[in-house]
């Protein structure tokens, strides 16, 4: 069967975010109703990240030739879902630590390379990118609140069944044909390239990879236990479904809007409005567990989350020719990956002895980054 390739794009993201959007906000009440104390989730979830960050860093970059790249997402789902399955055969921590890492490792590399797919295609062929994304943040709010309801009715067993039928479900839609195959060069690397040492070195280079690590970084407490704060303090899954989607409504919307919003504002500004709404979520989620300020703090989520990436892509278009391709990969290894990974594992020994204290630590991280964002000279106003 051959699929429309825009079509084939929107569906590769939609499945994957739908998935994500079970994994994401359902995985740490999924591993509680297992009997797994919240140390060791905090370990899972940690390793878990460890491997995106590896994942994204080491996969990533194998694929150099576009005209793989469909085959690439297939073998990647087909690997993400083998270990999705392990998670039915277990749950030793041994044995979950296994699944969760390789699971992590495939599923993770799966976006970037579909951002991979659809700039080639922009080449090939009329495709807004926008549109088409925009069907993984609608699939997130989808699954989140579908798998909230499925908790709320058949206990937290639905969450592996619905993240394995929508891991299955992604990898049905990558094995269509889409109508125009990915076509173009092997991606080299330019000779006259600076050295990672160089670049790294760079004063607003490594100011701006510290902020938006501690910023994502800051986020760790609310992936990984945000649904069991909310569960104990007596709100059903259904709701807590609900809260995770309003976050990413406000995600959207900024989104959306954000070139008639912050047209002329550079990444350090944008970076200072991101920690400033960064501080005022996570002292809320400390503060109160009062649904009121629930809704609030996941509205602040387009803040303390969108705010940052859009200040990471200004600053990364910004830069010259392969130093764009170089930070990117960076960026998503450290802030999405690296940075969360480590703040994860400690929020689970937080969460133990603290519970919502957890969200202080988280808040604190905020603060430096008012201090070391990289100066205006050193950022473009694009």
């Amino acid at each position: 069967m051959v699929l429309q390739s825009t079509r084939w794009l929107a569906l590769s993201y939609f499945t994957y975010f739908f998935s994500f959007g079970i994994f994401l906000p359902f995985w740490s009440v999924w591993l509680k109703g297992e009997g797994i104390p919240p140390e060791t989730i905090g370990i899972l979830l940690g390793a878990g990240l460890a491997a995106r960050f590896v994942g994204s860093l080491l996969i990533v970059p194998r694929v150099k030739d576009p005209a793989h790249l469909v085959t690439a997402l297939r073998l990647l789902a087909l690997l993400a879902l083998a270990f999705a399955i392990g998670f039915a055969f277990g749950n030793g921590w041994a044995w979950l630590l296994l699944v969760i890492v390789g699971f992590n490792l495939f599923f993770s590399p799966l976006v970037p390379l579909t951002d991979a797919l659809a700039a080639t295609w922009q080449r090939q062929i009329t495709l807004d990118y926008g549109r088409v994304r925009l069907w993984g943040s609608l699939a997130f709010v989808m699954g989140s609140a579908l798998t909230g309801k499925l908790v709320s009715a058949w206990g937290h067993e639905a969450i592996l069944y619905s993240l394995l039928l929508g891991i299955l479900a992604m990898l049905l839609g990558m094995l269509l044909k889409p109508s125009v195959m990915p076509q173009g060069e092997t991606l080299t690397q330019s000779k006259a390239a600076r050295s990672w040492r160089e670049l790294l070195s760079e004063g607003p280079v490594w100011r701006f990879l510290l902020c938006v690590t501690l910023l994502q970084g800051a986020h760790a407490g609310y992936y990984s236990f945000a649904s069991i704060y909310w569960q104990d303090a007596g709100y059903s899954a259904e709701t807590i479904g609900y809260l995770w989607s309003l976050g990413v409504v406000a995600e959207v919307i900024i989104f959306a809007s954000s070139n008639f919003l912050f047209r002329r504002w550079n990444a350090r500004n944008l970076l200072l409005l991101s920690a400033v709404c960064g501080l005022l979520r996570w002292g809320l989620m400390a503060s109160t567990t009062e649904l009121g300020g629930l809704i609030l703090m996941q509205v602040l989520h387009c803040g303390s989350f969108t705010v940052c990436h859009l200040a990471a892509m200004r600053f990364i278009a910004a830069r010259q020719g392969p130093e764009v391709i170089r930070l990117q990969a960076v960026y998503s290894a450290l802030a999405m990956g690296g940075g969360i990974a480590v703040m994860t594992v400690l929020a689970g020994f937080l969460f133990e002895h603290w519970q919502g204290g957890v969200f202080w630590v988280m808040a604190a991280m905020v603060l430096p980054v008012l201090f070391i964002r990289p100066p205006a000279a050193a950022v473009s106003s694009r």
